[in-house]
């Protein structure tokens, strides 16, 4: 009985004890889960804090891509600024019939403008794109069909046709072939005569090259000046005009035959009186004066309509004290009435019956200015500097137009002839009126 007893005590006892190490064990691992759990939550702690850690060294570290503000002008006499390119404007144009400006940009396009469309509040434009580079200048053909540009990588012209289609706009095409590669440095300008008989372009190096519509090179010209700073074709069609290192406009003639063959480039005149080397100079749309920008800080106006084949040199007409620097650029009105001069970001302008400066615009834009032009009806400037393109009204041109008025009125006889100069004269007047009381945006 004892003995039995004595067992179920010790299975009691057992019992317990294996109840008890059940237990003590399950803590355990509860205990030891715990733990590892903790642990666990700790790394993933400690790994996203330096996951947030190296992300924020990162952001600090990536430079930040802020939008490039536009640069902002106004100025009382400031029309409208042409703001659809991307990239900085290289070089602008104004077609022979009035109706287009064609800008060119380092955005890989060349946009063309309605004149017509200048005063209003939007600027549309039309787009042709520049395969694989980007064009530094362009010029229109002399029938506003087509235009020429000049690539900054290919180093070379290619030819865009404009076709118009049935709602006015236009569509672009590049020529098959560009031209040969002919010069060895950096190309300043290019042009089209318009006659339509050759293409002209001109490099730093002193040469200028004369080609004919298909990319054949008609002439090869050295200029002898140690280095060109700036070329055209005037707007006659007959001339090729160089400046530079030296104090002189030099000027050729390319000269064809009856039948429309090429004949030579001869040497037609030179202007002749800066003292240093000159910057840029224009032409009037008659050929017959011309403006010049120089190093020894003047401007001059120049009477280029002389018999240069009697050996007869043109004659200075007027020299006027102005501000310019290098890549300084002059702009004649088409009418002769207004001269232009760009420094830097600033323009004057003045007038060449006085010599007066008329107006003055500061900071322009946010970069030298590229290119600088009239319309050909002489009522607007437009300049090129950043990703805009500025037009001004020409106040000092209507001002200029109704002081000749005044002056042949005076001296009129036929009673025809004052009426149609006093209407005239309250027209010019009217419009200038509208221009300076004009609200600003």
């Amino acid at each position: 009985m004892e003995f039995a007893a004595l067992i179920a005590l010790t299975l009691l006892i057992g019992m317990l004890i294996i109840l008890v190490a059940i237990a003590v064990g399950k803590q355990k691992g509860e205990l030891s889960g715990q733990l590892e759990q903790k642990e666990v939550n700790s790394v993933a702690e400690e790994n996203a804090v330096k996951a947030s850690t190296a992300k924020k060294t990162k952001q600090q570290l990536r430079p930040r891509k802020e939008k490039t503000q536009q640069h902002t002008f106004s100025h009382p006499l400031l029309a409208s600024s042409l703001k659809s390119h991307s990239g900085n404007v290289t070089s602008l144009d104004f077609s022979s019939n009035g109706k287009y400006l064609a800008t060119s940009a380092d955005d890989r396009t060349v946009r063309i403008w309605s004149t017509k469309d200048f005063l209003d509040r939007d600027h549309k434009s039309l787009r042709a794109n520049v395969e694989l580079d980007h064009a530094t200048l362009v010029r229109f053909s002399p029938d506003s069909r087509a235009f020429i540009t000049w690539l900054a990588n290919g180093d070379t012209i290619r030819v865009f046709k404009m076709t118009k289609k049935e709602d006015g706009s236009f569509t672009f095409k590049a020529a098959p072939e560009d031209f040969p590669q002919k010069h060895k440095a950096s190309v300043i300008n290019i042009g089209i005569a318009e006659t339509g008989k050759f293409i002209m372009s001109a490099s730093t190096d002193t040469n200028i090259l004369i080609w004919d519509l298909k990319g054949e090179v008609l002439a090869s010209i050295n200029t002898n000046q140690m280095t060109n700073s700036y070329a055209a074709v005037s707007p006659c069609g007959r001339f090729v005009a160089s400046c530079g290192f030296t104090p002189d406009v030099k000027v050729w003639e390319v000269c064809f035959g009856k039948a429309g063959e090429f004949r030579e480039v001869a040497r037609a005149f030179d202007l002749k009186g800066h003292s240093a080397g000159v910057h840029s100079f224009a032409f009037s749309n008659d050929s017959r004066k011309m403006a010049t920008v120089s190093k020894d800080g003047t401007w001059r106006l120049w009477n280029t309509d002389v018999e240069y084949k009697k050996q007869q040199d043109p004659y200075l007409l007027k020299t006027v004290p102005c501000q310019s620097s290098e890549g300084s650029r002059v702009a004649l009105s088409p009418d002769a009435r207004v001269v232009a001069i760009s420094n830097g970001c600033n323009v004057a302008m003045y007038s060449t019956s006085t010599g007066q400066l008329e107006e003055e615009f500061h900071g322009v834009h946010s970069e030298e200015i590229t290119d600088l032009r009239f319309d050909i009806n002489s009522r607007y400037l437009v300049c090129s500097g950043d990703r805009a393109v500025r037009v001004f009204h020409n106040a000092p041109g209507y001002r200029a137009a109704i002081q000749d008025m005044q002056a042949m009125l005076k001296k009129a006889q036929n009673e025809g002839m004052k009426q149609r100069l006093q209407q005239q004269i309250e027209e010019a007047q009217s419009a200038l009126d509208t221009i300076l009381t004009a609200p600003k945006d």
